[in-house]
């Protein structure tokens, strides 16, 4: 259905309390899953974070990428080997993992974010010691476990309205690159930054009460009522590290997270800028 322009008037004012709320403030965007899969979907949130810088937000984009990591692989005849839903990770796989990450899809998502007129500066966890890590287990190998977050070169981009793009890979003063959990490092980058959201994107609806049903969403939780979902076995499989992480940022100071359909189109300005929401919002107790 094509709209008046009075209707779209009408809508971008309905956008003006969100856009004063969040006015100056940070918003960590964990991006990864379906949504970096699909090139309509990669190109419809690219907008969304160039359409937020531009109304005065701030946001900080922290990306993953497994499934273009085990393409590399595939393609230099290693195999991909998980462990509890983590990669196995041994120094060749570490190197790959920093190309693909730091190299390939950090300065691919920065050159989209310019086509749509965005000012971006792609870093990884490694610049400036960003993210530093160690050993999480050793039958990971370099999968690592975050240490320390040092936010000052973000804080620095923002200050210069540049748009961050980091990857996540760690390094320790060793000299080691470490594979981090986007996730994770999203959390944890958010709870150094005190973000005011840290919205983190998957392939679910959000929190389901029951698996087998998408309707099913528990729109919001807090972090109390969260654990009380692990222990009700509710939340369980791959989405306890994700909720957890939810959780971690909350108690590190983050406002609310949110857990976002990526393959919803225009998500993120869905769940920032509308009464409705896109998927489900864990807040403290």
């Amino acid at each position: 259905m094509e709209l008046t322009n009075l209707q779209r008037a009408e809508v971008i004012t309905q956008a003006l309390p969100y856009i004063q709320k969040y006015h100056n403030k940070i918003i960590v965007i964990k991006y990864g899953g379906n949504a970096m899969i699909s090139e309509e979907l990669k190109m419809q949130v690219m907008e969304d974070i160039v359409l937020l810088s531009l109304i005065g937000v701030r946001p900080v984009l922290v990306h993953g990428g497994g499934p273009e990591i085990s393409d590399m692989l595939k393609r230099v005849g290693k195999e991909s080997v998980f462990v509890d839903g983590l990669r196995v990770t041994d120094k060749e796989t570490a190197e790959i993992v920093q190309m693909v990450l730091a190299g390939k899809i950090n300065k691919h998502l920065v050159n989209i974010l310019g086509e749509f007129g965005g000012s971006a500066i792609g870093i990884s966890g490694i610049d400036a010691h960003l993210i530093e890590a160690e050993i999480k287990d050793e039958r990971l190998g370099f999968v690592g476990e975050v240490t320390k977050v040092n936010v000052q070169p973000i804080l620095d981009l923002l200050e210069k309205e540049y748009i961050p793009v980091v990857s996540t890979v760690g390094c320790d003063n060793e000299g080691n690159a470490y594979n981090i959990n986007a996730d994770t490092a999203a959390s944890f980058i958010a709870g150094a930054l005190k973000a005011e959201r840290l919205i983190t994107m998957t392939d679910i609806p959000g929190i389901l009460r029951d698996v087998n049903d998408p309707n099913s969403i528990i729109k919001k939780v807090n972090t109390q009522e969260a654990r009380q979902l692990f222990e009700d076995g509710v939340i369980s499989g791959g989405m306890i590290p994700k909720v957890q992480c939810c959780i971690d940022a909350i108690e590190m100071g983050v406002n609310k997270v949110t857990i976002l359909d990526g393959r919803v189109p225009h998500a993120v300005l869905l769940e920032l800028l509308t009464d409705e929401g896109a998927g489900t919002m864990v807040k403290g107790v």
